[in-house]
């Protein structure tokens, strides 16, 4: 269970699960450039340096999932949430590459 002072780790097929059975906001925290080779279907862009500028944009009633290529930044992203009041605060463990290993398709980002 979360609370208010840490965030949990997903695998790619809890991911999965959580994408076909819930409402999820969806934050991929990668660069650009990243993003324009794919992203997983559904995903908001906000680049890891933004975040601290438009976290408060963010929906806060939903479970939120932060992403990256490896799991880093999106760890990072994720504890700069929950610092800033944000529950249900998660991280896809791997980022992007582990999403891709588990057979998971990406698509294109639609700004």
């Amino acid at each position: 269970m979360t609370d208010t002072h840490h965030f949990s780790n997903l695998s790619a097929n809890e991911l999965n699960e959580l994408l076909a059975h819930s409402k999820i906001t969806l934050v991929d925290v990668r660069n650009p450039d990243e993003v324009a080779r794919g992203v997983i279907a559904g995903a908001m862009h906000l680049p890891l340096h933004l975040l601290p500028l438009k976290y408060k944009s963010l929906p806060t009633t939903l479970p939120i999932v932060f992403y990256c290529h490896s799991g880093v930044r999106s760890a990072h992203a994720a504890d700069f949430a929950v610092s800033n009041g944000f529950e249900n605060v998660h991280n896809l463990t791997g980022g992007i590459l582990a999403w891709g290993r588990a057979g998971y398709a990406l698509t294109s980002h639609k700004p």
